[in-house]
């Protein structure tokens, strides 16, 4: 950095101005965006995979995380020539598959990442995903609903893994062969979340307004739909714990993980010792389940 306010580095042939390098982004752990940027390149081979080709809508905190925020989906200007846009629904959203891009949109404050859940100029989902949302702001029950709906789609014969949202909830992401519907998959998550609610109705629920909800946890089926997004594997969360979105294994929900235990200065250790669990899972079929339904 050249001075305290301001300074320039070049990434990949780019040269990016980053402002502001001393700003507390997280004030409890007190993170600048310095340190941000040096985290947001660990995670970058990885959370790149995840938005590449996607459209993203970014979370941008310019004060951190306890001042004011605001969701950012037109491309913010200006536009660097390096940064690649694609446009939906008449919005022009930034594609992130470039490390430039990457530190960009963190310079700017840009805290979480939320791709779409199909690829650009594509009507398929690229995957499957589950919300699992929690009604209340603390919910030790979380891991335990988690694993019984792995115990649900092992029975349907699915293979899902399991990942943090990086904030209260957690997602099941189900690695899926090309071809299935948004409606499908839809069908097949209301199937689900029905068969929750009636074996577990004291936990689950599937009513999507939240005032009615009480303290049931939200099996969230809706969301996972063609313009929609969701966090990112591998995105911060402006939360108190820097937390990131981190896929688990299914010992770790049996466990009782808590989704603060990743977080920003731990996770380049725990990506280096087993690598990213999204991308070891095989795409798998779910004839046997549309089939039925």
């Amino acid at each position: 950095m050249k001075q305290a306010d301001k300074g320039t580095v070049v990434v990949e042939g780019h040269e990016l101005t980053i402002t502001n390098p001393e700003k507390i982004l997280w004030p409890e752990l007190g993170i600048t965006k310095l340190e941000y940027l040096q985290h947001l390149m660990e995670l970058s081979p990885y959370l790149l995979d995840h938005c590449r080709n996607r459209y993203l809508t970014t979370i941008r905190y310019p004060h951190g995380i306890h001042d004011k925020s605001f969701y950012q989906k037109n491309a913010p200007e200006p536009l660097p020539p390096f940064v690649r846009t694609a446009v939906l629904s008449g919005i022009r959203y930034v594609v992130l598959d470039s490390l430039p891009t990457l530190i960009w949109l963190g310079n700017l404050a840009c805290l979480e990442f939320h791709a779409s859940f199909h690829y650009v100029d594509d009507e398929l989902p690229a995957e499957w995903v589950l919300d699992i949302d929690p009604s209340l702001d603390i919910e030790p029950r979380i891991m335990q609903a988690v694993g019984l709906i792995g115990e649900a789609l092992d029975k349907m014969r699915i293979r899902a893994v399991p990942k943090t949202s990086g904030a209260t909830g957690v997602q099941l992401v189900v690695p899926i062969r090309r071809g299935y519907t948004f409606s499908e998959l839809r069908r097949a998550g209301e199937f689900l979340g029905r068969y929750l609610t009636t074996s577990y109705p004291e936990l689950f629920t599937i009513e999507r307004l939240k005032k009615n909800r009480g303290d049931r946890i939200y099996v969230d089926y809706l969301q996972h739909w063609h313009g929609k997004t969701l966090s990112a594997p591998y995105t911060p969360r402006a939360r108190t714990a820097a937390s990131v979105s981190t896929p688990l294994f299914w010992t770790e929900v049996e466990a009782g993980a808590d989704p603060r235990d990743f977080h920003l200065r731990n996770i380049k250790e725990r990506l280096d010792r087993y690598g990213d669990l999204l991308a070891q899972a095989q795409p798998q079929s779910l004839d046997h389940v549309l089939s039925f339904l």
